[in-house]
């Protein structure tokens, strides 16, 4: 098959290129320049997509002697992820830009240029399997190595794109055999570090980002009882759960902590209460995104959900009714918000994704 590969400059995407050529393929790497800041760099661990990124794809691709390109979708980022990313917020949302990131620019608009140029697959560093029955469905799990799964941010792609997509990590054991794999084949990013955080908040200071975009907006912070206990310079800077950051002038009556519970931008007010306000037995999640034909789900089905892309699951029986899904959970889970990724699992099987809506 001819593979478009995608090569971030780092280990994984590297080591992916290498199997997929290995395999017989006929390889062609591709770095995608997400950055609109030409001058940017890593700094640390965290971003991706930068100039020093580049030029480590480049090495990778000299190396293992295929052709490479770099295509500049830094519009497409900033209008498809990053306005996107801001907008949430400011509608007292919280996103997963990882998430869009996958939907829109990984698999969306690299699909779709690899259709236009003739490409059959595209194949990625992500941690994922897919699994091709014997009745010809594929289906998407979890990587082998659990740590390193990347199922979560994946599961919004939809069969379609699962269909030309190649995951050549999917079965390794562990990220250190990955990198031992990279060093073997004298490929110079084996011990680069992972990228963590949010690739276009390079500093890790998301609020400071926020307020950037979208300017200061004082308000203020209510209690349980409607109470004002507090103000903010901008609700869209909080998100349900958070404890941090509150800067309340003085504790509970009880002196127990207190945690976001809600959010309302266009009062611009954030409510604050206990722990236990943060328990929810029922999620309803919206823009289904789902996986398995032969799983309908349009009765109660049995199933695990994750909200977070490092968190556990949690068992439930999910329906789904159209575009929506509604999830009832075995036990409470807490510090869900609007505008997270649900995604619906049995075992290792990915069933569906969707955004929760309350």
């Amino acid at each position: 098959m001819k593979v478009l590969a995608a090569l971030s400059g780092g280990v994984d995407s590297a080591v992916a290129a290498a199997r997929a050529k290995d395999a017989g393929h006929d390889v062609v790497g591709v770095h995608m320049a997400l950055s609109r800041n030409r001058d940017e760099f890593r700094s640390g661990s965290r971003g991706c997509c930068s100039i020093e990124d580049s030029n480590d794809a480049r090495r990778a691709a000299d190396r293992l002697g295929i052709p490479y390109y770099v295509w500049d979708l830094s519009d497409e980022f900033h209008d498809r992820v990053v306005t996107d990313f801001v907008a949430e917020y400011q509608a007292g949302r919280t996103p997963n830009p990882c998430v869009r990131c996958n939907e829109h620019i990984k698999f969306d608009t690299l699909l779709e240029r690899a259709d236009a140029l003739g490409f059959d697959a595209v194949a990625t560093g992500h941690y994922a399997r897919i699994v091709i029955r014997d009745d010809g469905i594929r289906e998407l799990h979890r990587a082998r190595d659990l740590a390193k799964d990347q199922s979560y941010v994946l599961a919004v792609m939809g069969p379609e794109k699962l269909a030309r997509a190649m995951f050549p990590l999917g079965e390794s054991e562990s990220k250190q055999a990955v990198r031992n794999e990279a060093a073997a084949r004298l490929l110079g990013v084996s011990n680069k570090p992972d990228s963590y955080d949010i690739c276009f908040v390079a500093d890790g200071d998301t609020k400071g980002f926020l307020e950037r975009a979208l300017g200061e907006n004082p308000g203020v912070i209510e209690d349980e009882t409607g109470e004002v206990v507090g103000a903010h310079a901008g609700a869209y800077a909080f998100t349900v759960g958070q404890r941090k950051g509150l800067r309340l002038p003085r504790p509970a009556a009880d002196g127990a902590p207190r945690y976001v519970t809600a959010v309302d931008t266009v009062r611009n007010v954030v409510t604050v209460g206990p722990e236990t306000l943060l328990s929810v037995r029922e999620l309803t999640a919206d823009a289904v995104v789902w996986l398995a034909p032969d799983v309908p789900a349009t009765e109660p089905t049995r199933c695990e959900v994750q909200v977070r892309a490092h968190g556990s699951t949690t068992a439930a029986s999910a329906v789904v009714s159209g575009d929506r899904v509604t999830v009832t959970l075995d036990e409470p889970m807490r510090g869900v918000a609007a505008g997270q990724s649900l995604v619906i699992y049995q075992g290792t099987r990915v069933l569906g994704q969707a955004t929760i809506a309350r």
